[in-house]
């Protein structure tokens, strides 16, 4: 039995929550409560799943837990799924989040709440299956299945004009999504019929092809970090998308771009990135400064975390453009470190929200005198963006600027310190004016601190942001073989 499932391992946690999504088609809509509690054991288990790769993982290993079967045989596509230390955090990091963020949208949503839960079930899958693909058909097939769910959550389940929002945030995405399936298609006739990213990388493709392939995959990439200047759908979705939406999006789903640079873009090209990885780090310090001087004007909480998102996966793609073992590793760190901190962030914001039903800052102030508790937790979730000594965030930033430094992107790590700085300024200042600034008014007296259920949905992040901390190592150790393989790979060429 054991072997069985150690086999299938990665099968069962893609399609766990889509079964579930079957099963939950059937359960009577009238019955909000038992639809609830049925996501979130759906979300739980397939977390408890997920531990089992944690548990199971051979630090010094390559791909892991790999499943190769024929699948559609006459196109030459493969049912082939595997992690590495690469992939293994992101696929934990999902399902981590969509336990809390399942019991966060308890009671939140009003009509639909039927076709919300399935939604979220379904993107849960596309997410997983993003992150363990390692045939390209098969990526494309799981990011597509991420676009419609999270198209219809901001559509359907926000607020403000959230139709704009998400029709913005589906044509960026297809955009993006043609351009590599252009490329995958080129790639599938020059490998002899093959979508395996393993027959791919020994392609022995032209400095022209390189260029042209490229810029397909990291144009494509670059939309989904984002990548400063093709971020302006980002901002609106986050602020007109529901709070469950915000997590998944800041937590998850950006992290698909980042991630398809260093699965695809890096090094399946490695020539045309040598030429191109200066101006693609430039962009990304641009999009450090820009999204930090952007943040310190925001009048929208959510807006304001909107862009330090920008700012903080700027820090990603430069680490991932220096392309050392420790910047490389301090960006995939930081990966996780922003999927944790970004998403404790708009999941506080969304039980403001609850409690205020505003997202002006100026329509708060003095929270802290009512919201003591509910204080203290914005507080070290805010140190942890700010990548204070001790939390989640230092560890990662410190390495990529530190890597960057020993890179001759050396002067782009002298300019992205900056961004530390500024984003220092413009969090604290928030907190500031939300939390110790003048009251704004009678209204938000009578607010109620942290219930129950948001301290279970709200411990687990700040436990990670302590751990993440206080003991990298435990992830670090696991990331850093994966990371010194994929140098060893790019430096053969």
């Amino acid at each position: 039995m054991f072997n069985w499932i150690d086999q299938n391992i990665l099968s069962l946690i893609i399609f766990t929550p889509l079964a579930g999504a079957v099963v939950g088609l059937f359960l009577p809509s009238s019955q909000r409560r038992v639809f609830e509690i049925w996501t979130l054991f759906v979300t739980l288990l397939t977390f408890v799943l997920s531990l089992h790769l944690v548990f199971y993982f051979d630090n010094g290993a390559g791909y892991q837990f790999a499943i190769f079967k024929p699948w559609i045989q006459s196109l030459g596509v493969q049912y082939a799924l595997a992690v590495d230390g690469i992939s293994l955090w992101l696929v934990v990091l999902t399902t981590f989040l969509m336990p809390i963020v399942t019991l966060f949208s308890w009671g939140a949503v009003g009509e639909r709440h039927k076709a919300y839960y399935l939604l979220l079930l379904i993107l849960h899958t596309g997410m997983l299956g993003a992150f363990m693909a390692v045939d390209a058909f098969f990526f494309y097939l799981f990011w597509e299945a991420m676009l419609i769910p999270m198209y219809f959550l901001i559509g359907i389940y926000g607020h403000g004009d959230k139709i704009k929002a998400a029709t913005k945030f589906f044509i960026y995405t297809v955009v993006g999504s043609v351009l590599m399936l252009l490329g995958m298609i080129y790639l599938y006739f020059r490998a002899g019929g093959s979508f395996l990213l393993q027959d791919w990388l020994v392609l022995d493709l032209s400095t022209s092809e390189q260029w042209w392939l490229f810029l397909a995959f990291t144009l494509s990439f670059a939309i989904k970090v984002p990548i400063f200047p093709l971020h302006t759908w980002l901002p609106e979705a986050h602020t007109q998308a529901p709070a469950a939406g915000s997590v998944i999006l800041a937590g998850v789903l950006l992290k698909m771009g980042t991630y398809g640079l260093v699965r695809f873009a890096i090094p399946l090209f490695p020539q045309a990135y040598d030429q191109a990885y200066p101006v693609i780090a430039s962009l990304a310090v641009v999009g450090i400064i820009y999204g930090s001087l952007v943040a310190m004007v925001q009048k929208d909480i959510k807006k304001l975390i909107a862009y330090s998102s920008i700012a903080h996966l700027g820090f990603v793609v430069l680490g991932l453009m220096a392309f050392n073992e420790q910047s490389m590793t301090g960006a995939v760190y930081q990966m996780l470190n922003h999927g944790v901190s970004s998403g404790a962030l708009f999941l506080l914001v969304g039980m403001l929200y609850t409690r205020t039903h505003t997202q002006a800052i100026a329509n708060y102030g003095g929270l802290a005198k009512t919201l003591p508790l509910f204080t203290f937790v914005f507080m070290v979730v805010t140190f942890s963006s700010i990548a204070l000594p001790g939390t989640n965030g230092f560890v990662g930033e410190f390495m990529i600027l530190a890597g960057t430094f020993y890179s001759d992107l050396s002067l782009w790590a002298i300019v992205a310190s900056l961004g530390v700085i500024l984003s220092a300024v413009y969090m604290l200042w928030m907190v500031e004016r939300v939390f110790f600034g003048k009251k704004a008014g009678e209204s938000l007296k009578p607010l109620k601190d942290l219930n129950l259920r948001e301290w279970l949905c709200i411990l687990p992040l700040l436990v990670m942001i302590v751990w993440m901390g206080l003991k990298p190592n435990f992830f670090l150790e696991k990331i850093e073989p994966a990371v010194k393989t994929l140098v060893e790979i790019k430096s053969a060429f």
